[in-house]
């Protein structure tokens, strides 16, 4: 049955084939499936006692697709075919995975900046259906975009509960208030974290009222579950696991995601590696390039593990371990998660926690309402530096990278932008990469803070962080919130500094005037 995965392995040290049998001798794979919350030491095992669900998601959630399917059709004969998808981290970011392979249109919001939640309410209102998705049912983010949604449905005179579907945890806030404003109510499985929800309600409700087929996307992974719980050496999950634990264990913990999927497989992939395993300091970090350009633009270094996602093999990578995955999208999602649980294990982590994300949630709203505390430190070409005392930008950046360590540091741009009106700015990483010759990672702000923000606070102390900002070009109100989009996101990307900081990590953040314009010129600054 692990013939619906095609996976190739490189690996040059012997600790992979004990790695490997210890493994099997353990009863890891049957452990798993047995949903064994001892796999990961004691102090683990609370949480994953409630958070093992997902190993059996795919049969689970079998009951769902029907449900779905028959409510899509019941919207699309009333005229709404529009799916805009408010949630972030794992609630958005498999979704949009699974609606770019099927090639159905979903617009996601996962984002607090003013002109992109702008931009999607002006976009088809009227035929639009919002799926609200929280887990937690109490992120703000969400909380936010619900609100903006309400009051736009009522004043164009549209009635918010027949627009609205929300998909939580049972008894969440979110729960209640759905309830009782009359939405429809999809309940996820509370065992099951966000990360690790792409075949559960979270992934499928999104994905299958914007007209994917989940149906054949559960059958994929159910094709590939049974050989994933076998204590045997041809198990694909271990053999993945034991290659990004081993290699890890030897400093090896950069790990080069390669797409070649149309689908953009590796953003998902991005954030269940960093959010799992980044720390009590240690972890993989994940840098997602184009497969195309995985030797221009990404020098390989000899602490990374290069893999390439879609089945090509990819470049030979200086440290020696790479690897090769393909298949179809259900059975590749159900081998990721798997494989970084066991990978967990290896490193001697919980994959299922994420300790350090509430510390930037928490920072930023405790500056909501706050005027900014930062005091600028240089400005130029309608740029302003902050958090680093400089004579020029220019002069800050580079100061900024000089405490980039050269044998196994990483950069981290962080762009709290709109992301939809200014894509562009993503090219910005390899110029970066180009300039340091070491890994160069791009997040959008604030998606990121529910993702790969856990690695840059938890993980190995070697980042240092670049941050983006601007002004909105027109701010938004919050309804029934004492504060605006603008404000909250200019409260996510201080408080994250702040808490990145305290932990000891070198911030710079440049604020462009015109984000419109800025773009060539930070290109010269980062070459």
């Amino acid at each position: 049955m692990a013939d619906s995965v095609a996976l190739t392995l490189d690996v040059p040290h012997q600790g992979f084939e004990h790695a490997l049998r210890r493994l099997i001798d353990d009863g890891v794979a049957s452990g798993l499936a047995g949903h064994d919350a001892t796999l990961w030491g004691r102090d683990a095992e609370h949480e994953a006692s409630i958070r093992l669900s997902w190993t059996d998601a795919a049969t689970k959630s079998r009951g769902l697709v029907a449900e779905i399917e028959s409510l899509r059709s019941d919207l699309n004969d009333r005229g709404l075919d529009h799916v805009v998808l408010c949630g972030m981290g794992g609630s958005s970011l498999a979704p949009e995975v699974i609606c770019r392979a099927a090639e159905v249109e979903l617009t996601v919001l996962d984002s607090s900046q003013p002109d992109m939640v702008r931009r999607a309410l002006a976009d088809r209102l009227e035929r639009s259906i919002v799926v609200v998705s929280s887990k937690s049912g109490s992120t703000v983010e969400t909380d936010s975009q619900r609100r903006a949604y309400e009051q736009a449905f009522a004043d164009a005179g549209l009635t918010p509960s027949d627009h609205i579907v929300v998909v939580t945890d049972p008894d969440s806030p979110l729960d209640g208030e759905a309830t009782e404003a009359g939405y429809r109510v999809f309940h996820a499985d509370p065992e099951v974290g966000g990360r690790y929800s792409a075949l559960t309600a979270f992934g499928l409700v999104p994905s299958g009222l914007a007209g994917a087929d989940i149906g054949a996307l559960l059958d994929d992974a159910e094709h590939l579950a049974p050989s994933l719980t076998l204590d045997d050496a041809d198990n694909p999950a271990l053999r993945l696991g034991a290659v990004l634990g081993v290699a890890n264990r030897h400093h090896v913990d950069k790990l080069v995601l390669a797409d070649q999927t149309r689908a953009g497989l590796g953003d998902w992939i991005e954030q269940l590696v960093a959010e799992s395993t980044g720390k009590i300091g240690r972890g993989i970090l994940p840098v997602v390039v184009p497969f195309e350009n995985a030797v221009n633009f990404y020098p390989s270094t000899a602490d990374s593990v290069l893999v390439a996602i879609g089945g090509r093999a990819a470049p030979e990578a200086q440290s020696g371990y790479g690897a090769a995955v393909g298949g179809p999208l259900g059975a590749q999602m159900l081998l990721w998660e798997t494989a970084v649980a066991i990978a967990g294990r290896l490193i001697g982590i919980n994959p299922f926690d994420q300790p350090d994300v509430e510390s930037a949630k928490q920072a930023a709203r405790d500056r909501l309402g706050q005027s900014s505390s930062e005091d600028p430190t240089a400005q130029g070409d309608g740029i302003t530096a902050y958090g680093i005392e400089a004579d020029s930008v220019q002069a800050a950046v580079t100061a900024l990278l000089d405490q980039l360590d050269l044998s196994h540091g990483y950069v981290a741009i962080q762009a709290y932008l709109d992301r939809i009106g200014h894509p562009a700015y993503a090219g910005l990483r390899e110029v970066l990469a180009q300039r340091t010759g070491r890994p160069v990672t791009f997040g959008w702000g604030p998606r990121f803070l529910h993702s790969t923000g856990q690695y840059h606070k938890g993980g190995p102390p070697n980042g240092v962080f670049l941050q983006l900002t601007s002004d909105p070009v027109d701010d938004l109100p919050v309804p029934g919130r004492d504060f605006t989009f603008g404000q909250f996101i200019a409260s996510q990307a201080e408080g994250d500094a702040q808490v990145l900081r305290d932990h000891g990590r070198p911030v710079l953040r440049l604020h462009l005037a015109d984000v419109e314009a800025a773009l060539p010129t930070l290109r010269e600054l980062l070459t």
